[in-house]
């Protein structure tokens, strides 16, 4: 039998493997994930302009956790909690294993901020205000806003109006589930200018995806 030239062996290879790369790439989302796209994207990515979300590389326990936290009005809004009700202690797990595997992608360039608002929101990110009462953003979210699974989720990247949104919900008492009531009572102290400050600040920075210590999808038994 003749043998096959080395360089055809290669070639074939490596046409084998972007294959199954692009298969990978490829491969159908799960069907509960339909409804999720229309709002956050078909990659997770978010609608900033309609103020949704990124979910991808969200951590899979604090997806499940906010699915659970919609249903029973923990977290009040009316389109996820029509969505989140419905839902089976399975369904939830599939949809934050899947969105917790999703890469996460650049977003698009932030609106240009006056760099007096960015300097003053990166001040209460890495530092805080003491005298005012706000802690460091990245002292429970950690450095660059990446998150810390499973309770303190990634913050960087997501949009400004979203992120501004959320501090007033925590303000307000319609988003609750905070461990110790921390974001609430943080947020109380937070002014609108800084709310506009620290939300322009991270919606600047490059996401990155939060997997540190939050390996383990929830289906492996990761989070009971």
């Amino acid at each position: 039998m003749r043998q096959m030239p080395l360089q055809t062996i290669r070639l074939m290879t490596g046409v084998c493997l972007l294959a199954g790369i692009s298969s990978i790439a490829q491969a159908a989302p799960p069907p509960e994930a339909a409804s999720c796209a229309a709002c956050h994207g078909a990659q997770g990515d978010g609608l900033p302009a309609a103020n949704y979300p990124r979910l991808a590389g969200l951590p899979a326990h604090y997806i499940a956790e906010q699915l659970k936290y919609f249903a029973d009005g923990t977290r009040q809004n009316a389109i996820m909690a029509g969505m989140a009700k419905p839902l089976t202690p399975a369904q939830i797990t599939i949809l934050a294993d899947y969105y917790a595997g999703l890469p996460v992608a650049m977003p698009a360039p932030a609106a240009s901020v006056a760099p007096i608002l960015l300097s003053r929101g990166q001040q209460l990110a890495e530092f805080g205000d003491w005298k005012a009462g706000i802690p460091a953003c990245f002292r429970c979210h950690a450095a660059g806003g990446v998150g810390v699974p499973p309770y303190f989720p990634p913050i960087a990247g997501q949009s400004a109006k979203y992120l501004a949104d959320q501090i007033t919900a925590w303000q307000t008492g319609t988003r609750k589930g905070d461990p110790q009531g921390l974001m609430h009572s943080v947020a109380l102290r937070m002014t609108e200018a800084d709310t506009q400050a620290v939300t322009a600040y991270l919606a600047a920075i490059k996401p990155a995806a939060a997997v540190l210590g939050d390996s383990q999808p929830l289906s492996t038994g990761g989070v009971k």
